[in-house]
């Protein structure tokens, strides 16, 4: 999974890139050194000599103030340079609120329509990308380098892990003090040995897992797998391992549940592991759009922190915030909740009604929407249109109980309701039904 704006930002005009390079070269590198010391499953990382603990989000654009003042210390990119900011005004930003970045450099993934048979394009890339490493590598705030995002994710030719370690063999030599690594989508031994054969260089594996992250330790004792790694992506229950209503819309958690998963997820899989898995970055620190505009996002679309936050604040902090999210017990429309296939009947009025906890007493205000399901077939988080709002079907939105009135045409749609506690926090959950 990933977010990402624009696949060609990053490729700047390479007479641009070298300018810049030439004006760095003058100054004197305030590269902090990074490394990885240990061996055989007993690892440490290494920042200026001194252990560092990953306290890690995926952000791309969420507010880095705020994740600081969460108590995180480290963030991932999916790119160097986006449409908001340049990859130098990020990593100026983190240095200035004492915050490390493990930078992705973008490498393109053969489901885009690569060819890593073409030499041509795979040199262009590599030179694309040293040009990259030499403009970031003595920023202080650099923590490693990412070679590309989830390039496993349908990928038919192996030599797009020649063209990883080739870049990794070049980082070695023009910047020894990050190290390197590329994510994958997933875990298998198949991939695992892989990586091993063609991108040796590498220093460390990165591994994104949703669900299925709760497995890790299992394929890790079974495969006698003793390298190093990160865990670059994990959080929600992925929608492609949930159930489905009978019409195929995966039923997503409400917010409370997710909170209890990520606990979950880190007490049972990261924290017990420490000489082993010497990062994670959740994901995200931030809202997209991807089944719905809830799925993955720790805020909402209008920027209220979700119990996810409470959460890390929890685990980065080892205390809870002062002020914390309302918890979302229970939602249902028409007497059912998701998991009730529930079918409606065009233009006719039925009950929807959400039960919300807020553990400060902070009085609740609601809002409910409605919108048709996400036609969307991207994967691998690649960008999706949110669907429209539908209006004029919900009787006194901002109340715990209303009234739906269901669509006059028939298909599939979500009812979505958030809960806000006016200090900056929300629950939220859908329900998806079907008008006949």
């Amino acid at each position: 999974m990933r977010t990402i704006t624009a696949l060609l930002l990053s490729t700047v005009t390479l007479f641009a890139v070298v300018a810049a390079n030439n004006a760095a070269a003058d100054e004197k590198s305030s590269a902090i050194k990074v490394e990885i010391v240990g061996s055989n499953g007993k690892y440490q990382l290494l920042r200026g000599g001194k252990p560092y603990a990953v306290k890690g989000a995926g952000i791309e654009f969420g507010e880095l103030e705020a994740f600081a003042a969460n108590g995180g210390n480290s963030f991932r990119t999916w790119n160097t340079d986006t449409e908001e900011i340049s990859g130098r005004e990020l990593l100026d930003k983190a240095h200035k609120l004492d915050l490390t970045v493990s930078l992705n450099l973008f490498v393109m993934a053969e489901r885009w329509g690569f060819d890593y048979n073409d030499e041509a394009k795979v040199a262009a890339q590599f030179e694309r990308v040293k040009q990259e490493v030499l403009k970031y590598k003595d920023h202080p705030a650099l923590l490693t380098w990412i070679i590309g995002n989830e390039l496993n994710y349908n990928y038919k030719n192996p030599k797009v892990y020649d063209a990883v370690n080739d870049i990794a063999k070049m980082i070695k030599q023009v910047d020894p003090n990050h190290p390197t690594t590329t994510t994958l989508a997933g875990y298998s031994p198949e991939i695992i040995e892989l990586l091993q054969t063609r991108a040796p260089a590498l220093d460390f594996i990165s591994i994104q897992l949703y669900g299925d992250l709760i497995n890790l330790p299992r394929y890790i004792r079974r495969d006698n797998f003793t390298m190093p790694y990160f865990i670059t992506e994990w959080g929600a229950i992925g929608h492609w391992e949930v159930g489905k209503t009978s019409w195929g819309a995966p039923i997503e958690q409400n917010s409370s549940q997710k909170a209890a998963n990520y606990l979950k997820s880190y007490r049972q899989v990261i924290k017990p592991f420490p000489e082993q898995a010497l990062g994670s970055y959740v994901f995200l620190w931030g809202q997209k759009q991807e089944r719905t505009p809830t799925w993955y996002g720790m805020f909402t679309d209008t920027g209220e922190a979700t119990e996810t936050i409470d959460v890390m604040h929890y685990i980065w902090n080892n205390q809870w915030p002062n002020n914390r999210t309302p918890k979302l017990l229970k939602m249902e429309l028409a007497g059912k909740n998701a998991y009730g296939n529930i079918k409606l009947k065009a233009n006719k009025n039925y009950p929807a009604k959400v039960v919300v906890k807020d553990p400060d007493g902070d009085n609740i205000s609601y809002l409910w929407q409605v919108r048709p399901e996400s036609q969307s077939q991207q994967e691998g988080g690649d960008k999706e249109e949110i669907p429209p709002l539908l209006t004029g079907l919900i009787d006194k939105d901002e109340q715990a109980q209303i009234t739906l009135k269901a669509p006059k045409k028939s298909g599939a749609y979500r009812l979505f309701v958030y809960a806000y506690d006016g200090q900056g926090h929300a629950a939220h959950a859908n329900i998806p039904f079907y008008v006949r």
